[in-house]
């Protein structure tokens, strides 16, 4: 895991910092500090049905690596990128509790806010707060009704005598792809902006030695954010060099390891050399999800020289399946099993009891597959995405319904179907709603939301629907196979986050047919299984709901419908001469 002093040779990894005048450290002494970090969590406070990842194995990790450095004089700081929130029932049901107070016993120092963190109302956010015994940062985050912070902007922490300062920064897309219902006045600023404002004041008052960004933004290759807000690439390069040292990220989900300059590896192999980005004298990091992995940044600071000695992601317990003599698959660690905590699973098993209680009851079953996987919802019309609107059309009579690709959080396996298997599909607890609209108004609707981009979470899923969309626009709309008809009142279903704006969906929330029927989306669900099991997953499969033209295919289509328009009255001409 050494590889990386190859690139010290290189004379890449040295930084000069940009300091204030007045030094804190001591000319020719050499500070050494470790960052260990994780990101995007998601409820996963308990290992796997393979027994990966947990906070109960990351614990004796974190010690081993602690005891380490601490041998070896240095220290550690641990960071968390944020979204602890919604993912896993056990976790959802008890508002993350045993997630903060499992993250107190490892010794995280600081987390970033993440967008997830806005999945209840504030008044869990601040309960969650008191759980944790350590700050939950974001600098951007205001109220829009007083114009201050609703958070700790930063945070001041003493490693081996160096002054280090954590900024917290949350994406701007929260506004977008936060529950509307809980952000009426909040407002996310950028938060590279934010970000100049918070290190020029450190500088001028608190002189850190290091600054570290603890961010839930995303990465993304050479800065192409597409539909998403800019993320840590985008603010490294937007700052002025020496701003920041470290940006320890989340929200886009990766390990960040370049392949090359700008390019991250795809498809990285737990346990292999990892090289994180770097951008404009920044170090990028990012520990994919779940608590997968453990980042380790190994730090030397000298005469104002930031030095980053060695860097690994360090899996947790991960394994892959492989074919043993007798010819049957089985699960393998990548590396070395990492033994529980003993500490932390006495802590942590009387909330998995007291949520498998509540969850692990069969409502239903199926014979096949439901895809919910976000590498198909947010891309194309799924089997399972289609049962969850079908559920919502039955519950409210309905004739369609619509929900963006994003709300659907997990598939479903073939056979018994479990309320935990449910509430892993649909976490968030919206509320059902529906609206009535005329033909016309639906038209300018489906305009917006079925052209929303491809692998983003707004991608529309549909039922009872199916029309062609051009980027631009929609034609061709049919409902429950009818051709739409202009002046006829319709009735949509979809869900609370999408009718009050979220995703970037129209606001339908204040129109005079709108009804938010209080029903939750995963109680709709399961009723609707327990109803019609055995289900059969062929009846959901995608029906054609929608077709995308490209813009040859748009130009090629309107050059017909030309030709057709033009050749009309030659059509009319040869019919009245006998000629047709």
């Amino acid at each position: 895991m050494r590889f990386i002093n190859t690139l010290i040779m290189g004379g890449i990894l040295s930084l000069s910092l940009c300091s204030a005048p007045t030094l804190a450290w001591e000319k020719g002494r050499v500070y050494k500090f470790t960052v260990l970090h994780t990101n995007d969590h998601h409820g996963r406070f308990w290992q796997n049905e393979q027994g990966e990842y947990g906070l109960a194995a990351q614990k004796t990790l974190v010690d081993t690596i602690r005891y380490d450095v601490q041998a070896h004089g240095g220290a550690v700081l641990i960071l968390s990128g944020g979204d602890i929130n919604t993912g896993v029932p056990e976790s959802d049901l008890q508002d993350a509790e045993p997630d903060f107070r499992g993250m107190n016993l490892v010794g995280y120092d600081a987390m970033a806010i993440g967008n997830h963190e806005f999945d209840n109302p504030l008044s869990v956010l601040r309960q969650q707060q008191k759980w944790a015994k350590f700050p939950l940062l974001s600098a951007n985050i205001y109220q829009k009704s007083s114009g201050q912070r609703l958070f700790q902007p930063y945070a001041l922490f003493n490693r081996m005598g160096l002054k280090i300062a954590v900024i917290g920064l949350t994406t701007d897309d929260t506004a977008k792809i936060g529950n509307p219902e809980y952000l009426t006045d909040i407002e996310f600023r950028p938060p590279a902006d934010e970000a100049k404002s918070v290190v020029e004041a450190l500088r001028a008052t608190e002189k850190p030695d290091v600054i570290i960004a603890a961010t839930h933004m995303g990465h993304y290759d050479d800065g192409k954010h597409g539909s998403n807000a800019p993320g840590d690439v985008e603010m490294a390069r937007a700052l002025p060099m020496g701003y920041l040292d470290l940006i320890v990220g989340g929200h886009s989900q990766d390990a960040v390891c370049m392949a090359q300059d700008n390019q991250k590896q795809v498809d990285y192999v737990p346990g292999s050399p990892c090289r994180p980005d770097r951008q404009n004298g920044t170090w990028i990091v990012q520990a994919h999800e779940w608590g997968k992995y453990v980042g380790r940044a190994d730090f030397t600071f000298r005469d104002g020289v930031l030095t980053l000695e060695n860097y690994q992601l360090i899996p947790v317990n991960l394994k892959h399946k492989v074919k043993n003599s007798e010819g049957k698959e089985e699960w393998i660690n990548y590396q070395p099993e990492i033994a529980p905590n003993s500490a932390m699973l006495k802590l942590l098993m009387p909330f998995q009891k007291k949520g498998e209680a509540q969850l692990n009851v069969q409502v239903g079953s199926v014979d096949e597959r439901l895809e919910g996987d976000r590498h198909k919802v947010r891309f194309v019309q799924t089997n399972l995405a289609r049962l969850m609107l079908m559920a919502q059309i039955e519950r409210t009579k309905a004739d369609f319904a619509v929900m963006s690709g994003g709300g659907v959080r997990d598939s479903i396996a073939a056979g018994p179907i479990s309320y935990k298997d449910v509430l892993k599909v649909q976490p968030f607890g919206n509320t059902l709603c529906h609206v009535e609209m005329k033909g016309s108004e639906v038209e300018k609707y489906l305009a917006v939301v079925a052209n929303k981009q491809v692998d983003s979470g707004a991608y529309a899923q549909f039922a009872n629907v199916s029309l062609v969309a051009d980027g631009a626009g929609v034609s061709e709309i049919k409902i429950n196979g009818e051709p739409l008809q202009a002046d006829k009142v319709y009735r949509m279903a979809t869900l609370s986050f999408n009718a009050s704006g979220g995703d970037g969906y129209p606001a339908i929330d204040k129109l005079p047919g709108f009804v938010n029927t209080g029903f939750v989306d995963a109680e709709v669900l399961k009723q609707y299984i327990e109803q019609h099991s055995p289900l059969k997953a062929a009846d959901y499969m995608p029906r054609g709901e929608i077709v995308y033209l490209s813009a040859q295919q748009k130009q090629e289509r309107q050059q017909q419908q030309e030709k057709r328009r033009r050749s009309y009255p030659q059509m009319i001409l040869a019919w009245l001469t006998g000629e047709e």
